[in-house]
């Protein structure tokens, strides 16, 4: 896909990653309608790539609510003229144990990352299929290939994310409308707190800039991608898993326990 000019909808706009993707898409000549939940946010990612220069148009939204969904799309079809991407990378995580997990983080926690992605799309998805073109990304990890301890509910959602994508990719199959799947590894941004740092450095969990997972996303659509792992070993292991998944279970035994001691703390 060619971005020199090219109508992005990127949600999640104003945290680290989404931020990071703004900008190397800009850097590529997109239009991107911006939308997050925090205003003030939005407005500094906004300005910096104005002084690009790029086009670049805020929509402060919640992707959890569905008149804001549709309000969302509207308006990035009106400031953008149509939409020709759509990148769903808004998310939610908390590292905890389960049985400790309050109920409300949890519905949270699948709204934020699966639900509201999968409709999102839904409101997208018939004005992509007009236009006989177009491509939706979804955001997923790592960790929605290979569950994680104290990352249960973020894991699970990010799986049912992986699902979603492989399905409608299958189901759209002719239409012009293609499906990408960008599963990073850890990154360093602020969704990730000190608690869920020191974890990772004592385990030795690979973490990448958000420069990087950006650079990714944006090669995966550059080059028209079903799938992209981002990091090795990672990648091989989320291969691994899928067939020898009691093999990983073994080898994150001694992880497991370790991570379980700081989500107790």
């Amino acid at each position: 896909m060619n971005l020199e000019g090219c109508r992005i909808l990127l949600t999640g706009a104003s945290g680290g990653l989404g931020s990071a993707i703004a900008e190397s898409l800009a850097a590529r000549g997109a239009r991107l309608a911006l939308a997050g939940r925090r205003r003030d946010a939005l407005d500094t990612v906004a300005r910096r790539l104005r002084s690009m220069p790029a086009q670049a148009h805020i929509i402060e939204g919640d992707i959890t609510d569905a008149a804001q969904r549709r309000e969302m799309v509207e308006s990035a079809r009106a400031q953008l003229g149509g939409i020709d991407v759509l990148i769903n990378n808004a998310g939610a995580l908390e590292f905890t144990l389960f049985a400790e997990q309050d109920p409300a983080t949890i519905e949270r926690i699948v709204q934020t990352n699966l639900l509201g992605p999968m409709l999102l799309t839904r409101e997208v998805l018939p004005h992509l299929l007009v236009q006989g073109e177009g491509r939706v990304v979804n955001i997923g990890s790592t960790f929605g290939t290979i569950g994680f301890a104290c990352f249960t509910s973020y894991s699970a959602s990010k799986f049912g994310l992986r699902g979603f994508s492989e399905a409608l990719r299958r189901e759209l199959d002719g239409s012009g409308v293609g499906v990408t799947y960008v599963a990073p590894r850890a990154a360093r941004t602020a969704i990730n707190n000190g608690t869920v740092m020191a974890m990772a450095r004592e385990v030795k969990m690979n973490m990448d800039p958000p420069e990087v997972v950006a650079q990714a996303v944006v090669r995966a659509l550059q080059q028209d991608r079903d799938e992209a792992y981002v990091g090795f070993p990672e990648s091989f292991f989320a291969r691994l898993n899928a067939l020898l998944p009691r093999l990983v279970d073994r080898a994150l035994r001694g992880q497991n326990a370790v991570m379980r001691r700081y989500a107790q703390s």
